[in-house]
């Protein structure tokens, strides 16, 4: 087993050991391990002072690089909160918010997800719950052939191929027929998938159902897909990107700054105006602004218009309670998502991510500040 150094490097910013990406990072890795109930925090564990406040969040590894910035610069301000994420993927981090058959290891104040809770979930949590766009960015197609240079143009029909398992070689002709003059190898295609409830999932399926019919009809948009095709699965956007990173032939779908922090190669996909489009700060900015976000902070854009945007964006959500037994807490929560999407926005282009817009930003702040605790 290895890991090669730019790996080793752009995985501690994620916080997770070396030895558990090792383990996903081979080529012939098909499968994963869960994270145990109370891994990561047990990771993340240090002397907390007396009369410390303690907040505990889980879910989505999409921010998840934003989030432990966030949490490490809000506690450099305010020393006396310390902040522990575990990012374990929406799904779980959904089940934990919720709280039901959960263990004391597993609870948690906020939640994290790159999927809207649905109504059913909401009533699922009593009716007591509340979303809040935090943050946004695009989930990108990075790839590995090795020897190709060029820049490789997806399109529509060629990506959804890809991943519905009917395109299965690298010298395609519906590859080749947006590659002209630029030659591509006979080499098997590997998709690297997720194989945990992930919002990830969701974003990239939502598109997926926005452009092919035949994907709507088999699979639709969903957190969790019985993948066609020679899949390779993985937990987590960090062990994806390293599955992708050594897996000769392989592409798959990943959030922009984990492919950027690891230096991965990124397709450019056709979008809904017929442009050929790769992934950047900028494009992603575009398409999220093509949409207004409603007054229920549910939004999703499956297939954004506007000839410069990308693809595929997501807005990602941070789930709180409305009323928390202890009041303590509840403020915790105010001061902390309050700085969040004020200041802590100032964070996301440096890695990777979009800040959410003005009226988004208002409107989330508007949701945080009617959280509430105790009588």
């Amino acid at each position: 087993m290895f890991v090669t150094r730019r790996i080793a490097v752009g995985l501690q910013v994620v916080g997770l050991a070396v030895s558990v990406v090792a383990a996903m990072a081979l080529s012939g890795c098909s499968k994963s391990t869960p994270p145990k109930a109370g891994e990561e925090e047990a990771a993340q564990a240090e002397a907390i002072p007396a009369g410390s406040t303690v907040l505990k969040g889980a879910g989505a590894t999409f921010p998840s690089l934003l989030y432990k910035r966030w949490f490490s610069a809000y506690h450099g301000i305010h020393p006396d909160t310390y902040v522990k994420y575990a990012a374990v993927g929406s799904g779980e981090g959904i089940r934990r918010f919720i709280g039901k058959d959960v263990s004391p290891d597993e609870a948690v104040d906020f939640g994290a997800s790159d999927a809207a809770l649905t109504d059913a979930q909401i009533a699922e949590a009593g009716n007591n719950a509340v979303m809040v766009p935090a943050t946004a960015g695009c989930v990108v197609l990075a790839y590995n052939i090795p020897g190709f240079t060029a820049e490789l143009k997806l399109s529509r029909e060629a990506y959804a191929g890809i991943f519905l398992g009917e395109i299965t070689n690298w010298n395609d002709p519906k590859i080749a027929k947006t590659n002209p003059g630029v030659k591509l190898p006979k080499l098997t295609i590997a998709t690297v998938v997720r194989q945990d409830g992930s919002g990830t999932t969701f974003a990239f399926t939502n598109n997926l159902g926005a452009i092919s019919e035949q994907w709507r009809g088999r699979f639709g948009a969903a957190t969790f897909v019985n993948w066609p095709g020679n899949a390779m699965r993985a937990n987590g956007n960090e062990h994806v990107a390293a599955t992708i990173e050594n897996s000769a032939g392989a592409i798959g779908y990943v959030g922009y700054e984990f492919a950027r922090r690891l230096g991965l190669t990124m397709a450019t996909l056709e979008n809904k105006e017929g442009r050929f489009v790769q992934p950047s700060e900028q494009s992603c900015s575009t398409a999220l602004a093509t949409a207004e976000m409603p007054d229920n902070l549910r939004l999703f854009i499956p297939d954004p218009s506007g000839a410069d945007s990308y693809p595929i964006v997501t807005f990602s959500w941070i789930v709180l309670h409305k009323q928390y037994k202890d009041a303590q807490t509840a403020s915790a929560l105010r001061q902390l998502f309050q700085w969040a999407l004020k200041d802590g926005q100032g964070y996301s282009s440096k890695l990777g991510y979009v800040s959410i817009p003005t009226a988004v930003a208002d409107k989330s702040l508007a949701a945080v500040n009617e959280i509430a605790g105790g009588n």
